[in-house]
């Protein structure tokens, strides 16, 4: 058995469960922090000695402390810990009170901040990665606790990242920004739409944006993009932020429209909801296998210095266009010079997305 030791909080359902498969499929010791204990209990039957499973509401600190102590005690101190616990309301803003909004903003974002805490307190080097989304990036309507705590997660690690450089310490912070994933969230999330809420198209399986948090601990990214769609809509927001908002006030809430008809189930807002552990939702007919993992740091690079080079190119080319003629004297001869071709184009699969494509 492999000497890592991980710690994956909110690890026993959807993205969560998925890192944790891939993570004792190459050996690990994974400690799962979850609210619901029949599911943790599944998965310690399913992998044995290799899994310990802790029942923590991440959005208690005091939580959080005690597994995190509980993991030492047993396997010593872990080399990676993954934040990955949320919950949201598919729900207009002005229909979700206090207490509701509270309840997403504790868990999806204060549940990162309690884990990072003490993951630092107890782990002498490694790597921390935050569960991030593109909807930290770009929000949509009828989600906005969830898309403000994930905004709020990029701010947060930002932070950490730069104090852990400044004292040296050997630990890495990656962030991973997901696209829309088949989880059982839209199975158990607080809807109020008159339908069942669905993940916005195109949609990918967990194992996909499992695959980008792998990447985010094997090679020390600071932060991946996941699926194309994410990559469009990061960028696409950087650029067109007023169509997209004129976009998504039409189609926002459409895009997140099922055509199953919701039965009235039970949500997971206020406790676990009784369901076996799982990584799937119920859309694996429309969800795509495999999808891309980029560094985004790269891909900014690329497009900026692609850009840059695509603006020079057409200042100049506006600029011989424009110039005022000069007469040269009969007896000079008109000199050709080359100009050099650049980086003209951005790489392909980095082009800024049509504002209709952008999702």
């Amino acid at each position: 058995m492999s000497s890592r030791i991980a710690v994956v909080a909110g690890g026993s359902a959807g993205v969560g469960r998925a890192v944790v498969d891939m993570m004792c499929a190459r050996g690990w010791r994974v400690a799962v922090l979850a609210r619901g204990q029949e599911r943790l209990d599944e998965i310690e039957a399913l992998y044995g000695d290799q899994v310990m499973g802790r029942a923590c509401d991440v959005s208690k600190d005091a939580e959080v402390a005690a597994a995190a102590d509980a993991v030492v005690a047993r396997w010593g101190a872990p080399d990676v810990w993954v934040n990955c616990a949320m919950l949201t309301s598919v729900s207009p803003f002005e229909e979700v009170d206090d207490a509701e909004f509270r309840a997403i903003t504790d868990t999806t974002y204060l549940g990162q901040v309690n884990g990072t805490r003490h993951a630092l307190r107890v782990m002498e080097r490694g790597n921390i990665v935050a569960v991030g989304s593109g909807l930290g990036y770009r929000s949509i309507p009828f989600q906005a606790a969830y898309c403000g705590a994930k905004a709020a997660v990029i701010g947060f690690m930002q932070a950490v990242r730069s104090e852990l450089i400044r004292e040296g310490r050997p630990i890495t912070v990656g962030m991973v920004e997901l696209p829309a994933i088949n989880t059982p969230q839209f199975d158990w999330a607080r809807n109020r739409l008159d339908v069942k809420p669905q993940p916005a198209p195109p949609i990918f399986q967990p194992e996909v944006a499992a695959e980008g948090v792998m990447k985010a601990i094997d090679d020390g990214c600071r932060e991946v993009l996941v699926g194309r769609s994410t990559m469009q809509l990061v960028f696409a927001n950087m650029i067109f932020p007023d169509l997209l908002d004129q976009f998504l006030a039409k189609k926002g809430v459409e895009m997140q429209r099922s055509e199953q008809r919701d039965w009235g189930r039970e949500d997971n807002l206020d406790g676990p909801v009784a369901m076996p552990s799982r990584a799937h939702g119920s859309f694996d007919d429309r969800a795509e296998a495999r999808g891309v993992a980029v560094d985004a740091d790269a891909a900014r690079k690329a497009l900026a210095f692609g850009g840059a080079a695509l603006l020079v190119g057409l200042g100049a080319l506006a600029g011989r266009a424009f110039a005022p003629s000069r007469r040269r004297a009969p007896e000079v001869a008109a000199q050709d010079h080359d100009r050099p071709w650049g980086y003209d184009h951005p790489p392909a699969g980095l082009e800024a997305p049509d504002a209709a494509d952008r999702l």
